[in-house]
């Protein structure tokens, strides 16, 4: 009798038809037996087509709207009936043993909720870090552990702060009891929301270095855009209610306006517009505005009972 599997891979992808060719390729020639669940984000280039016609096995989530990464994997996350849900990336490759060696990593970590992936950059020689893992920086922000540094500096199993969201592996029961994922979120820090979230639990997070993908930094989305810069600021914004403590949550808001006053008087003065779009007052008011909407949202999850492992 065939044993069950017990993880289901959930990639969420918007409009990555060629992409996620080679990323359902490699996940069809895991070493695991698994599930597959693919959230469609109302792709308009034949993704959902694609997907059934070579690869009928793969259970497809056809959503009306784009609700990004983070409402496409709360989307995936309720279809999932399975102990384990393994995250990818529609632009990353799965090595054949990414599973087996996540799911081992699980066993002998019975206190994490997460183990997250050695993700390498794409086509990169030598071999160069993406992540390895999250690391939430003093100044409130999140950061990729390793991105750019020598992959053979992380050859050593860890707990880290949080996981990617690009390649992980979570306890299905520990996630939807923090609250699932934030999908007001819509794109970015989702990832790192949840890891504090099940960290606040009880739970850990763990970096395995034998569980490796491939990944093609940026090429679903434009991390130089306005939209990447938008995203971040005002997610990091809520993140913090929602997680930090509630001294820090204030500081962080307020470090926020401060610093937005002080770039909006550099502009008064005559001074050259910053480079940085994240910098920009006009993009930081929206920023800051959009945070201010959700406000009610992320301070009533921040009440939200976290369930004790």
């Amino acid at each position: 009798m065939d044993t069950l599997p017990t993880v289901t891979a959930l990639v969420v992808t918007w409009n990555g038809r060629e992409l996620l060719i080679p990323c359902l390729e490699s996940l069809a020639a895991q070493t695991l037996p698994h599930q597959v669940v693919v959230v469609d984000n109302a792709s308009t280039d034949g993704t959902s087509e694609m997907i059934r016609t070579r690869f009928p096995t793969v259970q497809v989530v056809q959503n009306r709207t784009n609700r990004g990464f983070a409402g496409g994997a709360e989307d995936g996350l309720r279809m999932v009936d399975t102990p384990f849900v393994a995250l990818l990336n529609n632009d990353a490759v799965a090595e054949p043993t990414w599973l087996q060696h996540l799911t081992e990593a699980m066993d002998r970590h019975p206190e994490a909720a997460a183990v997250t992936s050695r993700m390498l950059l794409a086509g990169v020689t030598p071999p160069t870090m993406n992540n390895a893992g999250v690391v939430l920086l003093d100044d409130g922000y999140g950061a990729d552990r390793g991105l750019g540094q020598d992959a053979g500096s992380f050859d050593e199993e860890a707990e880290v702060f949080g996981f990617s969201g690009g390649a992980a592996l979570l306890r299905v029961a520990a996630v939807r009891s923090v609250g699932g994922f934030p999908a007001p979120f819509f794109l970015y820090y989702e990832d790192t929301d949840t890891s504090w979230r099940l960290r606040r639990a009880g739970w850990q997070v763990r970096y395995e270095p034998t569980a490796v993908v491939h990944h093609q930094h940026s090429a679903s989305s434009d991390q130089s855009s306005p939209s990447f810069a938008y995203w971040n600021e005002r997610n990091r914004l809520l993140m913090h209610v929602r997680c930090a403590a509630a001294g820090r949550a204030v500081a962080v808001w307020l470090r926020f306006l401060v610093t937005t006053a002080s770039l909006a008087a550099r502009r008064l003065v005559g001074g050259p517009p910053p480079p940085a779009h994240q910098q920009r007052v006009l993009l930081r008011a929206r920023a800051f505005a959009g945070a201010v909407r959700l406000l009610p949202w992320a301070l009533l999850s921040r009440r939200r009972p976290l369930s004790p492992r």
